[in-house]
């Protein structure tokens, strides 16, 4: 079934593969934040090494993560061969 302007559309208007193969190369930036915190200059300029910053998520939260500065969705870390990485477990509903 085609959808206006006689493009072919996956089940449920989802894009399929081939719809996006122009962009496949595109580089995009991908943004994982823990959490946010404001502090006033005088708080930074007390850092030190091994300083703790408290952030608004408990341990053990979803991390949010963005593509291009869009929330794409949440994941957790997880080890890869030695090295840290997200598993995403939940992707973020655009309205």
């Amino acid at each position: 079934m085609a959808e206006k302007g006689g493009v072919d559309a996956a089940p449920g208007g989802a894009k399929g593969p081939d719809e996006f193969a122009g962009m496949m190369d595109i580089p995009m930036k991908i943004r994982v934040e823990v959490g946010r915190r404001s502090m006033k200059v005088r708080e930074i300029l007390t850092l030190q090494s091994e300083s703790v910053v408290a952030l608004p998520k408990s341990a053990g939260e979803n991390l949010d993560i963005y593509i291009n500065g869009r929330l794409l969705g949440y994941g957790e870390v997880v080890e890869m061969e030695g090295n840290a990485g997200i598993r995403v477990t939940d992707l973020h509903e655009s309205k």
